[in-house]
């Protein structure tokens, strides 16, 4: 899947990725500029498996995707062309480990204009997609999950504080640590 990324983008112009979850704290690569963004048709959801960054195989944690539907605000990243295949092949290692997330290309809206972006997205088929659920499921992930980076909650509240940092409202997870917290 990484050989028809880098085809898709071709190389040709800078690198543009779409960073909705950890990449907006913690993006561990170089950047020439960054930029509030918006993608219609895709929203942030705190609804995927993770097995090693945030749980373990035994007792799974949760991390962000972006699931069809709605939209969703986060920063888009411009990387130098020169640095883009560099750049994509570190993403590739750190969120395609596990092969779980589709690479889309999206049309990002920035207040400089739109531009095209690689997001990485997930399919409810996916059989990281959690599906529904419940209020104690999730208290029972925040309390007991951990992974390599931690944990599932301390990965959703970093992210919750970024976005508010960068003025971008999600109410969706404001509700879910509003929940968390009672």
């Amino acid at each position: 899947m990484l050989d028809k990324t880098l085809h898709e983008w071709g190389g040709h112009e800078d690198l543009w990725i779409f960073g909705y979850g950890s990449l907006i704290w913690r993006p561990d690569f170089d950047f020439a500029e960054r930029r509030p963004a918006k993608v219609h048709g895709w929203h942030r959801a705190l609804k995927m498996w993770s097995r090693i960054n945030r749980g373990t195989p035994e007792r799974p944690g949760l991390v962000f995707g972006m699931l069809s539907g709605g939209s969703c605000q986060g920063m888009v990243f411009r990387i130098p062309r020169q640095h883009g295949a560099e750049v994509l092949s570190k993403l590739w290692a750190r969120e395609m480990a596990l092969a779980v997330y589709d690479p889309r290309w999206l049309t990002c809206h920035t207040p400089h204009g739109p531009v095209q972006a690689l997001a990485f997205t997930l399919s409810r088929k996916s059989p990281s997609h959690t599906g529904t659920l419940t209020e104690e499921e999730y208290r029972h992930i925040f309390e007991k999950s951990t992974g390599i980076y931690g944990t599932t909650f301390e990965y959703a509240h970093r992210t919750f504080e970024e976005l508010q940092r960068h003025n971008i409202r999600d109410r969706g997870l404001e509700k879910l640590l509003r929940l968390l917290r009672r």
